[in-house]
């Protein structure tokens, strides 16, 4: 009996990076995303209304909270 091993490689267009939490540097209410953002794309708390850049609101440190996002690095399309 003979046995055919395959090994299969698969690419990804992001890497993760990182995960961390989105919350508002003001009033540390969670901020949800309705889909991927760059880091100086705008962004509104929905409590206060505290605007900046999303990297405003993004914390790496431990531990993360409920509003737990993943941060993944884009190789650019050509």
């Amino acid at each position: 009996m003979r046995i055919n091993v395959r090994k299969e490689r698969r690419t990804a267009d992001a890497t993760r990076l990182a995960g961390g939490t989105l919350a508002c540097p003001r009033c540390d209410a969670p901020v949800a995303l309705s889909g991927p953002v760059a880091p100086a794309d705008p962004l509104a708390c929905p409590y206060c209304a505290h605007s900046g850049a999303v990297r405003d609101f993004l914390s790496l440190a431990a531990p993360s909270r409920p509003a737990r996002v993943e941060v993944r690095v884009v190789g650019l399309r050509r």
